[in-house]
C-alpha cells in the first residue's frame, strides 16, 4: 500500500453517479436534492464517472461515452459550468462526504484538444497513425507515456483537479506507468496530501492477454505503491462462475484468501456486486432472500464497499453509457438494509485478518474478521436457504448485528434461517 494509506478507508462507501443518468435533467444542480438521501445510505465518498467534455469523433451511440475525453481541464457542458460543479462539491462537503472524479490518462477521445496542441503525445500504429492497442474501444486513442512532457502535462492537470475534489478513480490503471502514478501522487500531495487513489485494475485474463500482446499492464502487487485501493477484478471471473453456476463456492473463497495470503497486511479493494461496466446483481440473482446475502456479504468483505447508483432500488437495467438513460427508482427499496449494513461496516469491522470458508452443497460462506482482540462472523446464505453451517467459535449465544437480537452456536453450528447473519464474539 501507499506508505500514507489511512486504515479507515477499508470500512468506507463509495457511491458512484453518472451524472447524465442520475436525473433528468442530467446536471450537476440537478443532484444537490439527492443528497441527503445518499449521505443516508451511509455514503462516505461519491465518485462521479468522468464529468469532463464528451469526443464527437467516432463518437458510440448518440451522446458518446464519458471516457472518450475531449478536454482534461474543462468539464462537460451538458452538466454545467466549473462553477456548478464547484457548487456540488461543496454542497457535498457540507454533508460529510468527499468527492472523487474519474481521470481517463490512457487515451482520449480522437478529437481531444490535447492532440491538436502536442499530437507528439499519442501512440501510434506501425503505419504512424494515431489508434489503440484495444480494437473494441474504436471511439478512443492511445496516450504515449514515452513522452516526457505527456507526463507533465498530465500531472498539471491532477493538481489542478486537487484543489477542489478529495480524491481520483484512474481508468484502466494499469495501462499507465506504475512510476508515472507514484510521480503524480507525490506532486498531488503538495496541493492536497489527503487525496485518495483508486486504481481501476483489470480482470486477470485480460492482464495475461494484454501481456502476451506485448504492451505493458502493471500487476496488482505493483500498483499498490502508488494506490490507496483497486478494484477485485483479480478474483471477479471467479465469482462469477460462481452466480453463473459453474464453479462451486469454494473457488470465490479460496481467491479471497489468497487475497489475504498475498497482498500487504493493509491491502485494501473496492468491492462491489455491480459497476458501471458490469450487469446489475438484481439481474443476474433474482431471488431476493438470496439478494440480501450478496449485498450483506458485500459489506463484511475487507475492504471499501462500492454502490452503483439504482442498486439500492434493485434495479435491473444497466444504464447505457452512449445514450440518455435515467436508472429507475420503482424495484425493491433495500435502503434501510444498506443503511444497517453501513453503520455495521463503520463501527464493528476493524483491521484485523480475514477467513472464508464454503459450504458448497448449501451455497452458505462463512466468514471471519477480527483478531484476538474481538471477531465479527458473517454467515451467508447465498441461494437463500435455510440450513446449518459450521463456524469456528465457542457454543453459546452471540448478539446479531443486521436484525437485532441473538444468534445461537451449537455444537459447533450456526443454524441459518435463509437470511444473513452477523454476529460478534466479545473482546
Amino acid at each position: 500500500m501507499a506508505e500514507n494509506t489511512p486504515a479507515a478507508l477499508q470500512n468506507a462507501i463509495i457511491y458512484s453517479v453518472y451524472v447524465r443518468a442520475h436525473t433528468q435533467e442530467g446536471t450537476f444542480l440537478s443532484i444537490i436534492p439527492d443528497l441527503d438521501r445518499i449521505r443516508a445510505l451511509g455514503t462516505d465518498i461519491l465518485w462521479f464517472l468522468p464529468i469532463h467534455p464528451i469526443g464527437v469523433k467516432g463518437k458510440k451511440g448518440s451522446l458518446g461515452c464519458p471516457y472518450a475525453n475531449r478536454d482534461y481541464r474543462a468539464v462537460n457542458p451538458a452538466y454545467g459550468t466549473m462553477e456548478d460543479f464547484r457548487t456540488l462539491c461543496g454542497e457535498i462537503r457540507r454533508r460529510g462526504m468527499k468527492v472523487m472524479i474519474d481521470v481517463v490518462y490512457n487515451h482520449s477521445s480522437p478529437d481531444a484538444v490535447l492532440l491538436d496542441e502536442h499530437p507528439e503525445f499519442y501512440w501510434r500504429d506501425r503505419d504512424g497513425q494515431v489508434g489503440n492497442k484495444i480494437g473494441d474501444w474504436a471511439d478512443v486513442i492511445d496516450l504515449d507515456y514515452r513522452q516526457s512532457g505527456l507526463w507533465d502535462y498530465q500531472i498539471e492537470s491532477l493538481r489542478m483537479w486537487a484543489g477542489l475534489v478529495d480524491g481520483f478513480r484512474c481508468d484502466v490503471a494499469s495501462f499507465v506507468p506504475l512510476e508515472f502514478w507514484k510521480r503524480a501522487r507525490a506532486a498531488v500531495a503538495e496541493v492536497n496530501p489527503d487525496c485518495i487513489w483508486l486504481a481501476e485494475t483489470v480482470h486477470m485474463s485480460f492482464g495475461n492477454h494484454v501481456r502476451r500482446e506485448g504492451f505493458y499492464c502493471a500487476r496488482d502487487t505493483e500498483l499498490f505503491d502508488a494506490f490507496d485501493l483497486e478494484y477485485q477484478y483479480d478474483i471477479w471471473e471467479s465469482f462469477e462462475r460462481f452466480v453463473r453456476g459453474e464453479a462451486p463456492l469454494h473457488e470465490f473463497c479460496e481467491m479471497l484468501n489468497m487475497q489475504e495470503a498475498l497482498y500487504r497486511w493493509n491491502y485494501n479493494k473496492l468491492r462491489f456486486l455491480e459497476n458501471h461496466d458490469q450487469p446489475r446483481i438484481a439481474a443476474r440473482v433474482e431471488d431476493e432472500g438470496a439478494r440480501d446475502n450478496y449485498t450483506a456479504m458485500l459489506f463484511f468483505l475487507k475492504g471499501t464497499t462500492l454502490l452503483y447508483a439504482g442498486q439500492e432500488f434493485s434495479c435491473t437495467h444497466q444504464p447505457s453509457l452512449f445514450e440518455k438513460e435515467v436508472f429507475e427508482r420503482t424495484g425493491r427499496d433495500v435502503s434501510d438494509m444498506l443503511s444497517r449494513l453501513a453503520r455495521i461496516k463503520h463501527s464493528l469491522l476493524g483491521e484485523g485478518a480475514f477467513l472464508a470458508r464454503a459450504d458448497d452443497e448449501k451455497a452458505i460462506a462463512v466468514m471471519e474478521r477480527g483478531g484476538k482482540d474481538g471477531r465479527a462472523i458473517g454467515v451467508f446464505s447465498l441461494r437463500g436457504e435455510r440450513g446449518a453451517a459450521a463456524v469456528e467459535v465457542p457454543d453459546g449465544e452471540y448478539r446479531e448485528w443486521i436484525r437485532g437480537g441473538t444468534v445461537l452456536v451449537k455444537n459447533g453450528q450456526v443454524f441459518c434461517t435463509g437470511e444473513p447473519v452477523i454476529f460478534t464474539l466479545p473482546r
